[in-house]
């Protein structure tokens, strides 16, 4: 296959993934969140306000409050991000206005978890596939550089605001409903972006690391590399064995580990992404 068409594929499937995105995204914001008036934060949370103040159009006033920061982002983002974070807008509008009139519950528990769950899914989904719905993260970037803001910090900042407004609008029970919204569905969008099944790196560091190696091989079937490393107090040379693994696995390694030495060091952490190569041996 030409790279062409390799490449024509990957933005087929960006494409088909941001369509997904933008849908369900639509039906949180139409079906839970809009009819009981919760919010979602940044510009999606503005449009909201002003929809409900003004008696305007949300998915029309989410894109066109969006439209300048998309235009901004042209020169730090490049022409793929802008085009499909312009489809992904225009797919959002179509949607929520489509699930506008479809009301899923009057419960304001469930719209709050079951609308932040959704809009998570929807806008990790978008995020992973390099495109945005939302022109406060697009802002954030330039304006953490000129004014030495973190993007964290800024995007804090602004959705203080809109919740501050939010209450004032929509009254204080609702605006604390907003905020556990945003809260669950900015764990739901990390899932999404890490990855569901998050594997194991680890590092072991032991005088019978030749032996652990062989046993990990042996009765796990997974692939080791050693690395040459210098102990920092003795000043003697070490070995260290490095190894990806599925979290299933890591208890079973542990014990094979302790099973050979006792005192063998071992750091884990948490991989959310692996490229390449192969967590078994062949």
């Amino acid at each position: 296959m030409t790279r062409q068409k390799i490449k024509v594929l990957k933005l087929i499937r960006k494409l088909i993934f941001i369509t997904f995105g933008a849908i369900i995204t639509g039906f949180a914001l139409g079906s839970f969140l809009s009819p009981n008036d919760i919010i979602d934060g940044g510009v999606i949370g503005v449009s909201m306000i002003l929809s409900n103040a003004f008696k305007l159009n949300l998915g029309l006033l989410i894109m066109i409050l969006n439209l300048p920061f998309i235009l901004m982002a042209w020169k730090k983002m490049g022409t793929r991000f802008v085009i499909l974070t312009a489809y992904a807008n225009i797919v959002l509008a179509l949607a929520t206005n489509f699930f506008h009139d479809i009301h899923a519950t009057n419960d304001l528990l469930l719209a709050t978890v079951f609308g932040g769950i959704i809009l998570g899914v929807g806008v990790g989904t978008i995020l992973k596939s390099e495109a945005s719905l939302d022109g406060t993260e697009m802002l954030s970037l330039i304006v953490s550089r000129r004014f030495g803001f973190s993007v964290g910090e800024f995007i804090l900042f602004i959705n203080v605001f809109i919740y501050a407004v939010a209450g004032l609008v929509f009254g204080w029970e609702s605006a604390m409903y907003s905020v556990m919204t945003y809260f669950i569905g900015s764990k739901v969008i990390d899932s999404v972006m890490e990855g569901f099944n998050s594997s194991k790196s680890v590092r072991v560091i032991s005088d019978k690391s030749a032996q652990i190696g062989e046993a990990l091989i042996e009765k796990l079937d997974i692939s080791v590399t050693y690395l040459q490393g210098v102990g920092g107090y003795s000043g003697l040379n070490k070995e260290l064995i490095y190894c990806v693994i599925s979290r299933i696995e890591l208890p079973k390694m542990l014990d094979i580990v302790k099973e050979i030495d006792e005192r063998a060091f071992v750091s884990v952490v948490d991989v959310h992404e692996v490229y390449g190569g192969s967590f078994k041996k062949h």
